[in-house]
Parts: C-alpha cells; structure tokens; sequence
C-alpha cells in the first residue's frame, strides 16, 4: 500500500513557511476564516464549554450535532454519520469498495487525494473527464459508459473542486436513478452546497438512494474543527461505515462537536458570509480576467470558492505560481490536479484582503506571464 506524494499539500505548506512570507492565499480552498471569538458570538457559551467532560463521544457523532445535521440536510438523525472531516468519511468508502476486481468512477481533475488512496487500496481507477472547452460540465452519458459489473461507486463533486462547476438537480436524479437499478453506490461530494454563484441546488440528500458527504471545512468555513459528516440512508451501508470508523478514529473531540453543532444551528450566518465574500472577489476576478484576456482564460465559477484557469499560451504553471509566491501570493499549480497547464485560485479564504491580493497580481502579471510563457518552450 503506497500513496504518491500529496503534491497540493506539500505546495501549500508554504504559506506557514515560505521566505519571502506569503502574503495573500489564493491557494486555499475555503472559506473566510472565522475565530474561535467569532463563532461564540453567534451564542455560544463559554462557560458551558469549559465544563464539557474531555471524554470520547459516540463513534457516530454526538446526538446534538447529528440533530442539527439532521436539520440542515432535512433528513432523520440516525441517517447521519459524523466523520473526521470529509477526507474520512472518503476513505472509508473506498476502503469498503477495495474488493479484487472492483473499479470506481471518479473525475478528473478532481480532489487529489481521491485517486491516490483510491489506487492505494488496489481499486481501478475510471476517470470521466471535465474539460475547460465544455465549461468543465460533467458529461453523464461518459460517467454511464464507464460503469460496469465490477463498479463500486461513483464519485461526483458539485460544487466541483477545483473547477466551481455545479451538476443541477435532475442530473443527480439520473445518476441517482442509474447507479441504484445497477446497484452501483453513487457518492455526492458536497462539501460547497450551498454556496453557488448562480441558481441554487437543492442537497442531493432528497434523494432515496445517494450517499452524501459534507464538511465544516469549505461551505462551513470552519476547517479548524476537522469534522465531516455522511447522509446514508441504507442501513447496511451505514453499518458498515460505523463499523470501519469504529477502527479508524474511534470518535470526534467534545470540543469539536459541540462547536461544530453551535456553527450548524447558526449554518445561515456563516453561509451569507461565505457567499458575500465570494461573489464580491468574483466581481474582482471577472475584472482582472477580462483584462488579461490575451494572456489568461478561465470558467466562471458556477459555485464554491475555487476556479481553474490556465494560460493562453498553454504550458506548466508551476513556474507562474512560483514567481507569483515570490511575490507573496499562493496559487496553487494544476499538476498538483494532474492537470499543468491550469492553476487553482482560490477566491474566498482571504476573505476582504483579496481586493488587495487581485491588485498585486494585476501589477505583477506583465512580468510573470513572460517567464511563464519562456518556461513552457
């Protein structure tokens, strides 16, 4: 069992690290960040939680948080499963599905670590393909051909990391649809419902047979807290993932998942936050873009907080992100994605600094995209 090197991580680890410092993380993937401060404010109590006895929680969350993850997704609580984050909760299903022979259907670009764990159990990996020449769409006739009688699921993400494209609501009603007659497991990745930049989409949580995961990392923008959580209706599926987190982490933190239920009681101010912040920036990338037109492309972002442009000239990125970084901007380069001509830019974790941000990469693009360019021949 051999995982590749975490390329996305390694990179991003320098805006803890890096000299020059980074200034502006256009890296990241999150939302704006919230203090401990901030979140109490919203009604927490202090006091009550500094008398909470540090002891194990139930492996399937806390009855409080899954209460009002219950709420949240519209859903009953014993259908909720607190994970620790989403990166668990992804693990655990390709850990269930790693049978000999089996094979599962992911996207591509898509998060890193899917592929690289999913391949490090011994699964085959099926890639369907987002292309920047279809607005990065998901094409669901290729996810249908890809499936067969070894299939154990199939992965989508909407809104999608890194592209911010978005499947609407009766595109998962037909997957949803195809994978159960074939008894395939489909799996919604929504760790950005419900922040979109455009029309809103109903949680694939309605439906009678998906699997969804979220977390308090993206949408919630509460990545401190490392929590997650899975809908599944099927008690046999559930089950079984009880059982493996059982093996795994055992249990969440008190602190944890009493702040997590605090955030999602009170999940409206923090998503009309996030959105704020986000479709502001957009205004400023939508500027930025249409200005370098010549030298840079992009998809606008249907949802999330991310976008995936590229370089009019093609060629490897890294090169670009690393003057940019030198100038105390992260990006983060798309072979990270598998995928070098693009860049991943993330539009919300600097929260009001990125009108700042923006105006330093305005300055600063003349003089990078010239080696970018002389990298690429």
């Amino acid at each position: 069992m051999k995982l590749r090197p975490f390329l996305l991580d390694q990179w991003l680890e320098q805006k803890f690290s890096a000299d020059p410092p980074i200034e502006f993380d256009l890296g990241s993937s999150t939302g704006p960040v919230w203090t401990l401060r901030e979140l109490l404010s919203l009604g927490g109590d202090l006091e009550e939680l500094a008398d909470a006895k540090l002891f194990y929680t139930p492996p399937a969350g806390s009855a409080e948080l899954r209460e009002e993850l219950a709420r949240l997704q519209g859903v009953d609580p014993e259908h909720v499963l607190v994970t620790t984050g989403a990166a668990e909760a992804l693990f655990i299903l390709f850990y269930l599905a790693a049978e000999p022979g089996a094979n599962v259907v992911l996207p591509n670009p898509g998060f890193p670590t899917n592929e690289s764990v999913a391949e490090s159990l011994g699964l085959e990996i099926r890639r369907y393909h987002l292309r920047a020449e279809d607005g990065f769409q998901m094409d669901l006739d290729e996810i249908r051909k890809l499936v067969d009688g070894s299939t154990k699921l199939v992965l989508v993400n909407s809104p999608h990391n890194p592209t911010g494209t978005v499947l609407r609501a009766a595109e998962v009603a037909a997957l949803d649809d195809f994978c159960a007659e074939r008894g395939v497991q489909l799996v919604c990745d929504e760790v950005y419902h419900p922040i979109y930049h455009g029309p809103a989409v109903a949680t694939s949580a309605r439906l009678p047979h998906v699997t969804v995961l979220s977390d308090f990392s993206k949408a919630l923008c509460l990545s401190g807290l490392r929590i997650g959580w899975m809908v599944e209706r099927d008690a046999g599926r559930r089950k079984r993932c009880l059982n493996a987190r059982s093996y795994f982490t055992v249990s969440g933190t008190v602190l944890g998942e009493r702040l997590a239920a605090l955030a999602a009681r009170h999940s409206q101010s923090i998503y009309d936050r996030a959105r704020r912040v986000a479709q502001a920036n957009l205004t400023l990338l939508d500027a930025l873009f249409a200005e370098h037109s010549g030298a840079l492309r992009w998809v606008r972002p249907e949802g999330g907080m991310t976008a995936f442009p590229w370089l009019e000239g093609g060629g490897d990125t890294r090169e670009f992100c690393r003057q940019a970084a030198r100038h105390g901007i992260l990006l983060a380069p798309g072979d990270c994605f598998g995928m070098p001509a693009h860049f991943r830019l993330g539009f919300a974790a600097s929260g009001e600094q990125f009108a700042r941000a923006i105006e330093r990469l305005a300055e600063i693009l003349p003089a990078l995209l010239p080696r970018a360019m002389h990298s690429a021949s």
